[in-house]
Parts: C-alpha cells; structure tokens; sequence
C-alpha cells in the first residue's frame, strides 16, 4: 500500500483586483510514496510544494483531483492522529519554553504524568537542545525554532511525517543532525515526506524524488536515475573573443552569438575541450 498517492491533484487562485485573473499554484500532480521510504519533494521557491503539503494537510482544499494518506482521504479525521507536520515557517506560543510547549501538546496526544515528561525530554534530546529548553522561545534563534518544530511533529510517533523545508535556519551541523534524524525514522519503518530546494539534501538521503516547477511535476524517480544525466553540451560568455576563435568554435559545431562586446558561446557535447579552454582563457 502507498503511504501518500495523488491523483491529477489542482489547486487555482483567482489573483488581481479590478481585473481577476486565474492563478494555477499547483497542475493536476499525480504522484505516490511508498510506505516507509523518505520522498524528496524538490523544486525551486514557488513551485508549488508548500501548496501540496498544505493540501494533504487541508490547511487549503483542492479545486480538483484526490489525495490520499495510508489508504483515506486526507480530510479521514483518524489518520491525523498517524502523522507530523512541520510547516515552513513555525510559530508557536512565543511566552513560553520548548518543554512547556510541547508538554502541552503531548498532553493533545494522550501523553501524561512522566510518561509524558519521559517523551518531551528525549525529542528535545534528539533535535539537540540542551539547557536552553526551559527559555522562553522568544529567546530562539531560528533554527532552534526549526528544531523544537521537529520534535513537535514527532510527538505522537507519527507512521507518516511531513516535513516543509526542515533544514531551513540552520548551520551545516543543524543540517546533518535533521538528515540523521530521517535516516532514524526511516530505520523505525516511518514514512518521511520532506520539501527542499537544495537537492544534496536528498541526493544525501532519500530513496525516491519528485521535482515540481511552475506547479507541474517534471520528473519523479529514483535520484540515482535522476542526477545520472548526460552532458548536452557547453554554455559560456564571453568577453573580447578573436574572431579567428568564434569561427573555429563554429566550425566545430557550436553557435556563437555576438552582443555587443560579449559572444555568448553554445557548444555541443562533442566539442572540443581544449576548444572550450581557449575560448574561457581568451576572454577578458
């Protein structure tokens, strides 16, 4: 059974005020998860991943398609009790401390007494804070905002976790410690769903990925499959170029355009290398 599977999922905006005009955020993403596995969701800002997770997590509601978590519906009121969320951009309570907070959600999940003392101290543990949990989170930096938003998507040993761009905020260290934390989930069986636009974080540790750009999924697979890509060829500009030069790199196949005083300079991929030196060294 897939863990997440949507089906031709759309979201629409109407934007502009005196003259409204449609908006496609997200276009009929058709993608699944196998259970256990950390997905990749990849693209760059405004691709539409925040709007996925948004709508998996019906924070907003589809204008068209299905999405399904564990075999419901996402709008299934008992599989919110199976999974964690951490949104891009946490904010919580800012007048108290780490452990207070998520004492007081552990409490939502049924936790009590040093039951649940025993869980707040572990995942505050795990997510590497230290003395400073008992300050009050106005006194955070982001990325200790980033970790305690970590810890409180674990709290109910979520089967699923949904994670938007978690390694934001934080230093190289930060980051290796969030991977970790999902190669441990993964370990234990739990399905972790992550955004990102920094794709060596899931060449690092995912199995699987999906790259959205302009709301439309452009590819999905293995990364192994994903980043063996073949050269196409060479793209430079440059600078001061002989003309003896441009018409060389021609003669071997490539473009050469001139704008002004630059050449922007297109090669195939069978061109020559030295080729190619020449004409980088020959610019000023």
């Amino acid at each position: 059974m897939n863990a997440i599977r949507t089906e031709a999922l759309s979201k629409h905006y109407t934007v502009g005020f005196w003259r409204p005009r449609p908006y496609v955020a997200l276009d009929r993403l058709s993608l699944s998860v196998a259970t256990g596995e950390v997905f990749g969701f990849l693209g760059p800002n405004g691709a539409g991943k925040t709007t996925t997770l948004k709508l998996l997590m019906q924070l907003i509601f589809p204008t068209s398609g299905v999405a399904e978590i564990l075999g419901h519906p996402v709008g299934d009121v008992a599989v919110r009790r199976r999974i964690g969320y951490l949104p891009e951009n946490p904010y919580f309570y800012d007048n108290v401390s780490a452990e207070e907070l998520l004492g007081y959600f552990a409490s939502l999940f049924g936790y009590q007494g040093a039951e649940r003392a025993r869980r707040v101290s572990s995942l505050l543990d795990e997510v590497g804070l230290g003395a400073e949990r008992r300050l009050q989170l106005r006194k955070y930096s982001k990325g200790m905002i980033q970790r305690v938003g970590i810890a409180q998507a674990l709290l109910n040993e979520p089967e699923i976790v949904f994670l938007d761009e978690p390694m934001s905020g934080l230093d190289p260290i930060g980051r290796r410690e969030v991977r970790d934390i999902m190669l441990r989930l993964r370990d234990r069986g739990t399905t972790v769903f992550f955004s990102s636009h920094i794709l060596a974080d899931a060449e690092a540790i995912c199995t699987s990925v999906g790259i959205v750009s302009g709301g439309q999924l452009v590819a999905s697979g293995r990364v192994a499959d994903l980043v063996s890509t073949e050269t196409r060829g060479w793209e430079m500009i440059a600078a001061g170029l002989p003309d003896t030069l441009a018409a060389e790199l021609s003669s071997e196949g490539g473009s050469v355009t001139r704008h002004g005083d630059r050449h922007i300079v297109l090669l195939p991929p069978g061109a020559s290398y030295v080729s190619a030196q020449r004409a980088r060294r020959s610019s000023r």
